[in-house]
């Protein structure tokens, strides 16, 4: 299995535990935490485009 489908439950559970840090109702904390784990994914597919196209060639 490769290493980096790990980073899928590192995020949500990240996203989860801060959300569930900064607020207490229950449909809030799932709403921004699915927003926050979307925020979250997309910028690491963001810092693994630029890091392709950096090594690009090498």
């Amino acid at each position: 299995m490769n290493i980096s489908w790990f980073l899928l439950p590192l995020a949500a559970s990240v996203s989860l535990v801060w959300t569930a840090s900064r607020y207490e109702s229950t449909p809030l904390i799932l709403v921004r935490s699915a927003k926050l784990f979307g925020q979250i994914l997309f910028f690491m597919a963001l810092i693994l485009l630029v890091l392709f196209v950096l090594s690009y060639n090498l």
